[in-house]
């Protein structure tokens, strides 16, 4: 296997940079999958560790200047490898001046993710910064583990209201509870609340854009059937700490967010960037 990819433009260096970060501070660890088209950030945690889902797509064609690989096989022609996104991180953030960064695959005494720095030096000297970043490979017979996740059939696709307000009112609400109510219909209203022994507090968001999506067509004998109406709510109760974690670590300043909600089951948070798209799941926790 071999991986060889170049940044050179100082924006693209910039941009890769927030979209590490913004993983480090949702995941310790993830997979990052090589494809000859796409890089991926991945994280799919078993249910018994709360089932939380991380799906990060970069075109590799929109950062890198330079892409070179080879998979496992002409069949196979794809890289997996487990690392630390924090490692990854801290290599990128010493190259925010750089002319360019090389990244890849190598062997040192195990293999390793290497990124190379060439930083701006006042003479005609080369000053070349290198960190050797310790991965595993991740062999064949366990890819099928970070197969993308299905998009749920969602009762609710409701876009999300600015990520700093939405922060602001969650970090206060979580010194209060452990839990979150998120409810959200198809009428552009969404409520988060929360409910102890000795208060009860809830947000309300109105005014707000109830997305189309072409399963909705597919869907719409199943929904009547339901008889649910624009004004019904759809609600999760989730970890109110991991919701908050989600929303302190973009980094990327996304376009759109996109939050669709399946009654009961299942948070799923939908964000776009003009090259950059980062979906994230969280299931619902039983009353």
């Amino acid at each position: 296997m071999k991986f060889r990819g170049k940044i050179v433009d100082i924006g693209c260096i910039q941009h890769f940079t927030k979209v590490v970060g913004t993983v480090s501070k949702l995941i310790k660890t993830c997979i990052l999958r090589i494809t000859p088209d796409k890089v991926y950030f991945i994280l799919s945690e078993q249910a018994v560790n709360g089932g939380i889902q991380i799906w990060c797509e970069l075109p590799q064609g929109n950062f890198f200047d330079e892409f070179a690989m080879d998979g496992l096989s002409a069949e196979a022609n794809e890289i997996y490898l487990e690392l630390t996104p924090e490692n990854l991180l801290r290599a990128m953030k010493t190259a925010q001046t750089a002319k360019w960064v090389k990244i890849k695959l190598t062997k040192k005494h195990s293999p390793c993710l290497t990124v190379e720095v060439d930083l701006p030096t006042i003479g005609s000297h080369q000053r070349l910064v290198t960190h050797d970043i310790p991965v595993h490979v991740v062999p064949r017979r366990h890819w099928h583990d970070f197969d993308e996740p299905e998009m749920p059939q969602f009762d609710v696709s409701i876009a999300m209201p600015p990520i700093k307000l939405l922060r602001n009112v969650v970090d206060k609400m979580k010194n209060l509870s452990n839990t979150m109510v998120l409810s959200a219909n198809q009428n552009g209203e969404m409520t988060l609340s929360v409910e102890t022994d000795m208060v009860s507090i809830s947000t309300h968001f109105q005014d707000l854009h109830n997305p189309t999506w072409r399963r909705d067509v597919e869907n719409a004998t199943q929904r009547s059937q339901q008889d649910r109406s624009e004004r019904d709510f759809s609600e999760a109760k989730i970890d109110i700490r991991r919701f908050a974690q989600f929303l302190s670590g973009q980094q990327v300043n996304p376009t759109r967010v996109i939050c669709n909600i399946v009654d009961k089951r299942i948070v799923h948070i939908f964000m776009m960037h003009e090259d950059v798209s980062l979906q994230y799941f969280m299931p619902a926790i039983s009353s």
